[in-house]
């Protein structure tokens, strides 16, 4: 974390009760806990004031520049191994920070390693783009999409950013939004809820279903536009469990395009379940700035969407904008 002292941050700290030191800016600038500095203080090099490890009892002014370390060297990512896939891959990164990094996994890519999949997974594209950058970190992911879906993925590249992050998702303040093809036409404009337990289904391993002794999961959906026997879908969640969007979706009678796993085969060029996490809205955890990011609509859900909705919509390189206000729950569960 790095932390530029200048003339409004320290009027800031000035309007507040006690000395203005280190210990105070990183409490109430930088919003770390008293834990959090307690650890940092212990680490080589953990806080740095203009480049020279120093106390936090230290006074600041304006200019200083203040370095901390979040995360000690034996917490980094070694573990990982970088990517190693069939082709070479770039990272598509659309933010970067000391605390996070954003980027956008292409459908049929694992998310991370497990099952057969342990050097050509998303995680190991950040983990070869911060090793060539010299940067080492133990990366986390807050949220993960299943190895069918595109769309945002968000990673915390220390704990402390990752465990707000954690309570952001817990309050509804970290937020994703989904676009979807499915089965069928719902009328234009039309939205639900679905309030469904998701479990395992014993007789398939690769599969969810809906079973009541399962687990709570919630996915609020709104029907865009629709013809051509499909409909053009936004959805946003309230739980985050295996597949939900897709058992949800099939439950309802309206399964994704394409989903040979929930649906009944691939269709019109569409060979995967078209889901894509298009958008994330976000507070930096630090700062608390708000960040949103948006991920375009891939070739392949454009065209179907072109094909079939025809006339219907005009889809510009991306998902148009929806007609209304999407309204998130205030306290998911």
């Amino acid at each position: 974390m790095k932390i530029q002292v200048t003339k409004g941050i320290l009027e800031q700290l000035a309007a507040l009760p006690g000395t203005t030191d280190i210990g105070k800016l990183l409490r109430h600038q930088a919003g770390l806990t008293k834990r959090e500095i307690r650890q940092a203080k212990f680490r080589p090099g953990g806080i740095l004031k203009n480049g020279v490890r120093c106390r936090v009892t230290e006074p600041v002014k304006q200019g200083d520049m203040i370095l901390v370390c979040l995360e000690s060297e034996e917490n980094r990512s070694d573990h990982l191994e970088t990517f190693q896939g069939e082709e070479p891959r770039a990272l598509a990164v659309l933010y970067e920070d000391e605390d996070l990094l954003v980027a956008e996994k292409p459908a049929g890519m694992a998310s991370h390693p497990s099952g057969g999949h342990y050097r050509d997974t998303l995680a190991n594209l950040v983990q070869s783009h911060l090793l060539g950058k010299g940067e080492a970190c133990r990366i986390r992911p807050v949220g993960r999409l299943d190895r069918e879906t595109s769309g945002i993925m968000v990673f915390a590249k220390n704990q402390a950013a990752a465990a707000r992050l954690g309570e952001q998702r817990k309050k509804g303040e970290f937020q994703k939004i989904y676009t979807a093809l499915a089965r069928g036409e719902l009328p234009a404009g039309s939205s639900g809820c679905i309030c469904r337990p998701i479990g395992p289904d014993p007789g398939n391993r690769l599969r969810m279903r809906i079973d009541e002794k399962g687990k709570a999961a919630v996915t609020h959906w709104r029907a865009e536009a629709s013809g051509g026997g499909y409909s053009l879908l936004k959805l946003w969640l309230e739980t985050g469990r295996t597949h939900q969007i897709r058992v949800h979706m099939a439950w309802m009678g309206y399964p994704l395009a394409g989903d040979r796993l929930y649906g009944e085969h691939t269709e019109n060029g569409m060979c995967r379940a078209a889901l894509h996490a298009g958008r994330v809205r976000l507070i930096q955890p630090f700062t608390g700035k708000a960040l949103e990011f948006e991920a375009t609509l891939p070739w392949d859900m454009r065209e179907l969407a072109e094909n079939t909705l025809r006339g219907v919509l005009r889809l510009c390189g991306k998902v148009p904008e929806t007609s209304g206000t999407i309204i998130f729950p205030e306290n998911p569960s």
